[in-house]
Parts: structure tokens; sequence; C-alpha cells
């Protein structure tokens, strides 16, 4: 499944500084970060973005040439890096994108024709305010036309999407450049921004890199008016530039995120929509830039359409997962007014139809109780509440993907089998004894990754490592493992995505899984300080975590099984996910199905107190079962149920319901 490269030169190395202990020389201000520059010049990027990033667009720009003369003297990019200028290898200089260091310049002019950051439209005002009397500008950047070409999927079922019987809202976006089989089911920002998804009133975008012309453009035109708030962590010339981008726009506003501990970003990727039928939000791995949506890999949590809370009803709208307070403490944890109307909508919604933990990580110290609601803590706490323990829990590995690195000592002992792993290892209340042992997998590009991927060299940009960090930890190459996608056809489109999970032995089975902003760092998950007792975290983060607990939570005995194999039945006593198979679950609404890989198609029928599931014929290419199962409301009013999995001739698995 994974193959290993553990040769030292292997993996992507860049110039980053991600670590208080790598303080960067201050570099002369860029183009690319002052209001006015770069907006007509050929070969520079119009956004913010990491150093990495800048270069890479430039080696695209430029490329190097290559011969098979050539091929000695680069065979061992690492070296390169050593004895010559790092420009040569443009697509793998940074600074990196979860960790930048502070901008060293002197603050812009105090006159600087910039909007301000006041007076952020409401997400409950249903007009916003108009263009500027000029309008929108023409785009400097991608033109339109060929924008147009990176739409949602042609002849897909937005509704099928949408399908309650997902119930882990779990999608990958779409790659340009693979077979279409392996974009089904995938989504585009132009699919999540559609007005399919509901008629929507405002949006709020929080990101660390904005592309603001090519954002808007991604909304449908009656939506392009509509307020927008985005939440950024830029500062002085970066700042003024995003601000600058922002202003022909008189309906996108902007709101900075304090970042008072030195080399922290603002990192999280989120989306709220708010709509004249609801809320939703997202939350994903992908910058607002065109790149990030066209040929890497990336991940997208959507959740369940929000309803309003109807006035005089008893109830807050909360969810197992407590997952409406914790979003709130989140925004909270801002300090921001702009998001203060956001934190009141969301108290207006009823959240409870939420199935996944949100995983965050926010700026500052914190010692005693609070450690717990935060970074790597934060999923101590959960992992040890709410998953569940298994049998020789020390084969279970586990597994980090990331697309960033940061400095995490000198050998492992300092934070990444320490505390972190600490961590990740724990399952229910006495496990992390036995866990200390579970192998730890760490899966990151190599040079030969990137280069056979669909976007050649730059799309290293995107993968940041400090050369001064990896020559530092060369105790942490033995850990890596190359990227590998073949299941979903995305081998060749690197991963910007970040997951972090818990497989059985044979990889059959998931205890957990996570997809989250924060990469491989001290900076995103936190590290303790005064002998264990405060834990420091430099950077805003987001995920959610998957746990199966949350989604069968009625199941006497978790009805999963694996279908891929008819003659093999395969019954989890403990509710873990397995991989690729089917899970059913009955809530208080209706009773639903889900189906990720049928062997051909599966239909569902009533006998008495029995729902039977039965190979038949498919109706479409990638059938859900849910369809039929929501029609049985009657359902809900039975004490108990009898549920029976079946394949040709072969019943898997009996389970009762508890209501």
């Amino acid at each position: 499944m994974m193959s290993q490269e553990g040769n030292y030169g292997k993996w992507t190395i860049s110039s980053s500084d991600e670590s208080e202990e790598e303080k960067p020389q201050p570099d002369k201000p860029s183009a690319s970060l002052l209001p006015d520059a770069g907006q007509g010049a050929a070969g520079q990027l119009k956004y913010t973005c990491s150093e990495a990033r800048k270069a890479a667009h430039r080696r695209k720009l430029e490329p190097m040439k290559f011969s098979s003369t050539d091929s000695v003297s680069e065979a061992s990019p690492c070296k390169r890096q050593k004895t010559g200028s790092q420009e040569d290898l443009g697509w793998c200089l940074s600074s990196s994108e979860d960790e930048l260091p502070q901008e060293l310049q002197q603050e812009q002019a105090k006159d600087s024709r910039v909007k301000e950051e006041q007076g952020p439209p409401s997400p409950r005002d249903r007009t916003a305010r108009g263009a500027g009397p000029h309008g929108p500008p023409t785009s400097c950047g991608l033109p339109e036309e060929e924008d147009e070409q990176e739409t949602s999927g042609e002849g897909q079922d937005v509704w099928d999407l949408l399908d309650k019987g997902n119930p882990f809202q779990f999608y990958l976006t779409r790659v340009s450049g693979i077979k279409p089989k392996y974009n089904t089911g995938a989504l585009h920002i132009k699919d999540i921004l559609s007005p399919l998804f509901g008629t929507l009133v405002s949006s709020a975008q929080f990101n660390y890199c904005f592309d603001v012309d090519w954002l808007i453009r991604q909304y449908p035109p009656e939506f392009r008016k509509k307020p927008v708030l985005l939440v950024h962590g830029d500062k002085r010339e970066a700042k003024a530039h995003l601000l600058a981008e922002a202003k022909p726009y008189g309906n996108v506003t902007l709101c900075q995120a304090k970042l008072d501990i030195a080399f922290g970003t603002h990192h999280t990727k989120m989306m709220l929509l708010l709509y004249e039928e609801g809320l939703r939000v997202v939350i994903h791995t992908s910058n607002l830039i065109r790149e990030d949506w066209h040929q890497k890999t990336q991940g997208i949590w959507l959740s369940p359409l929000y309803p309003r809370i109807v006035h005089g009803t008893h109830g807050s709208g909360e969810s197992a997962t407590n997952f409406k307070a914790d979003l709130i403490s989140y925004l909270a944890a801002y300090n921001a007014a702009p998001l203060k109307e956001w934190i009141d909508t969301i108290q207006e919604h009823d959240l409870s139809e939420t199935n996944v933990y949100l995983i965050a990580s926010t700026p500052g110290r914190f010692q005693g109780n609070q450690k717990d609601n935060w970074g790597h803590f934060r999923l101590r706490k959960l992992l040890k509440e709410h998953a569940s323990p298994m049998p020789k829990a020390e084969s279970w590995p586990v597994i980090g993907q990331f697309s960033s690195i940061g400095s995490m000592g000198a050998d492992e002992s300092k934070w990444l089998c320490s505390e972190f792993k600490e961590s990740l290892v724990t399952l229910g209340k006495e496990s992390r004894t036995l866990g200390s042992a579970a192998p730890l997998h760490l899966i990151y590009p190599s040079v030969e990754n990137v280069r056979t991927s669909l976007e050649g060299y730059p799309a290293g940009g995107s993968l940041p490592y400090s050369i001064q960090t990896a020559e530092k930890q060369n105790w942490l190459h033995s850990y890596f493992h190359k990227w590998s996608a073949d299941t979903s056809g995305r081998s060749n489109a690197m991963p910007h995505i970040k997951t972090y999970l818990r497989p059985s032995p044979d990889f059959s089975q998931i205890a957990w899984f996570l997809v989250t902003s924060a990469n491989l760092s001290k900076a995103a998950w936190g590290a303790l300080e005064k002998s264990g007792t405060q834990l420091m975290i430099r950077s805003y983060e987001l995920g959610v975590l998957f746990l199966p607990s949350a989604f069968i939570p009625r199941f006497t005995a978790g009805l999963l099984h694996t279908l891929r194999n008819p003659h093999t039945t395969t019954v989890s006593s403990s509710g873990f996910f397995p991989s690729g198979q089917m899970a059913m679950s009955f809530s208080e609404s209706s009773l639903t199905g889900y189906l990720t890989s049928p062997p051909k198609g599966l239909t569902v029928e009533l006998i008495k107190d029995v729902v039977a599931v039965k190979q038949m014929p498919c109706v479409r290419e990638a059938p859900g079962i849910s369809w039929l199962l929501r029609h049985m409301r009657r359902l809900e009013r039975r004490p108990g149920l009898r549920l029976a999995v079946r394949h040709p001739g072969h019943r898997l698995a009996v389970g009762h319901v508890r209501r």
C-alpha cells in the first residue's frame, strides 16, 4: 500500500522557517506583496502566498531544461541545495505556509487608499452593498473563459451529493487531468457555492491565501454581490495588498485574525454559508486560489443544511458531538467584532444533525482544563472519551499525511513520539500504555512524486519543508512513505489535504479519521511548555474528527460490514469503520443507509420486522440505498428493529436497534 524510501534527499525539501529555533534573515519586500505592484507585470502572482508558491510560479514561467547529461548532477537535489543557489530549485523554496515568519518590512504609508475593516455586513442582511462606482474589476489573472472550464461535474447529480444517505459528507475536490470516473462524487468550489445548495444571503471565507478576483468568479452570477467576509492573517504589506484587491468589490470586507505569537499563521480553511433556507458549514483544505482547486488532492467536509430554530420551540440545536458550542468557542477566540454577527447567526440555527467533532487550534498559551480545548490535546480528550478500545491495539498503526513539516527537535522523543503520538494512540480511557508501541507512518510526497505529478515540479511549491530543518532531523525520514492514491485516481495529484487516522493492521477497519488544515508541526498542533503544564499554539487550524460512535450510537454492535467479498463475513463488535463498505444507522427522523463500494448494487426490502439487504442490478452507477429506506418512516414507531444484511445466499450479520 505504501512504498518507503528512507535515503536522505528523496523527499521534497524546501527553504522554510517553521520554528523560533530558526529565525530567518530579513528579506527584501516582495513585489507581489505590494498593493500596486505586480498587477500588470508578467510573472508576478497577484495574491499573497508563501515564498514556496512564488518560487514555483517563477519556475513554471521559466522552466529548467532537462537533459540526460544532467541526470547525474540532478539526482540528489538536497546536495545541490547545500552547495548551490536555492533559486536553481525554485519549486522547493518555501516560507512554510503554516508557520510563515512575521513580515519584517516597515508598515505601509497610512495614506494608502485601501478600504479599512469597518462596518462589516451583517450575515442577516439580505441586501448586499453594490460593487464600487465603477463596478467589479476586470480580472488580470485567469481569463474568464479559461476559468469557466473549472466547473462542477457535468452530468453529476448535486442532489445525490447532498443525500442524507451519505452520513460522512466527506468529499475530495475535482482534479483536472484524471479519468472522469475518479471525479464522480467529487466537488469543485462552484459546486459548493451552487444555488442548488441554497439561496445565498451572505458568506464568510476563512483562509490563508486569497485571490479575490478568482474567488468572486466562483460564486454564481446571482450571488456575486452578496456580502462576503474574508477572515485572514495577513499583516503590513500583505494586508495592504489584500485590501487593495478587495477594494473594487463593495460587498467584500476583511477581518484580520490576531497572531500575537511569532511564526503563527491563520491556516484555517472554512466557509460559513447563510441561506434563506438555513446555514451550512464547510471545512476544507484548499486555499482560495485556482491552483488549489485544479490539480491537487484536497478534502472537504460538508455539513447538513442547518434549519433556523423556530421561535418558541425548546432545544438549543446542539448535536451529540457538541459541534455547535465548539464552533462558537472557536469563533469567539478570534475576539473580532465581524464574527460576533456570525456567532449570533449560528446560535439561531439547529446544528443537532452534526455527527463529527470539531478539532481546532487557536494561538495562545493554555493551562489546566483549557489545554483540552485546542490542538492535539483536544484530539486526545475526544479519543479518550468517545473512541473504543480494541484488543492488540499496539498492532493498529497511526498514519499521518500532510503537506508541510516543521521543526520537531533533535530526536523523536522531543515531540513527535512523546506528547503528539500519545494523543494519536489514545483509544478509550486506558489505552495509552498499549498504544505507545503502535507503528507510526508519515506520508509525504517524494521528489519523484512531485516530478511525475500533473503539475510537475511547481507542485513542490505547496509542499514546504525547510532544508535547514530537514538537516537537523534526519531521524524523521525513517518514518516517511511515498504518496500513493491509486484507488481515487489521484497518485499524480499532489496532496494539499491533511489527514490522520488509525486503521487496523489489514486496513479493513478504521478506529477514527481526521481531515484538517493542520500540518505536521508544533505551531499547528501545540507543544508543551513549563514541565508539561502549559500548551503553546502559534496558529489557527481547523478540522473534523470522524468517530464511529457518533454515527451508530444506537447499535448494540455497530452494523458495519465489509461487502467486497461475498464469502467473507466481518462483524465489528466495537463499532469501527470498515474501509469502503456499508454503514447503517437509525436516527430520530429516518432510517438511512450508505454504500460506498457496492459489489454490483443493492436494494432493501421490509419483511415484517426485518430489513433485508440483497444484491440487485444497479439502477445508477454509484447507487445509495437511502432512497429506499427514507420512505419507511413507520419504522420510527417500532420499539426495536431487526436488521439483516444479505449477500447472494449469504446473510452477513444481524443487529438490533435500541430506541
